[in-house]
């Protein structure tokens, strides 16, 4: 039996919800890049990074390719990238509703008697 669309939805937006994964998503933007550039911009354990690309590679989202020693990690799609500058600007508007928020409780609290 086919998995449902919703599901299979949920279970793509699980494999993202995981700050390394969302780093490495973030760094592979602008291009491939081997595996100690991620170790460089991300700053976590090389077992932390490789199990966290594996679980992006398993899910399609990124793709690696050996060249020499050296593997090297880039986005599947450039709708990945899409899906992180939409993520972005949905998060500007939120936290901008949330700043607006903020300003309209102080106004509040200080025109109080």
């Amino acid at each position: 039996m086919p998995v449902p669309l919703y599901q299979a939805k949920a279970e793509f937006f699980r494999t993202l919800g995981h700050p390394v994964r969302i780093r490495v998503l973030e760094l592979l933007q602008d291009g491939p890049l081997p595996v100690r550039d991620l170790l460089a911009g991300i700053e976590v354990e090389a077992s932390n990074l490789s199990q966290q690309l594996a679980v992006l590679r398993r899910a399609g989202i990124v793709t690696s390719t050996r060249e020499g020693s050296t593997v090297v990690y880039a986005l599947s799609s450039k709708d990945v990238a899409d899906l992180l500058r939409a993520a972005r600007r949905i998060l500007t508007d939120m936290i901008a509703g949330q700043g607006e928020l903020l300003a309209e409780l102080r106004e509040a609290e200080h025109t109080r008697p």
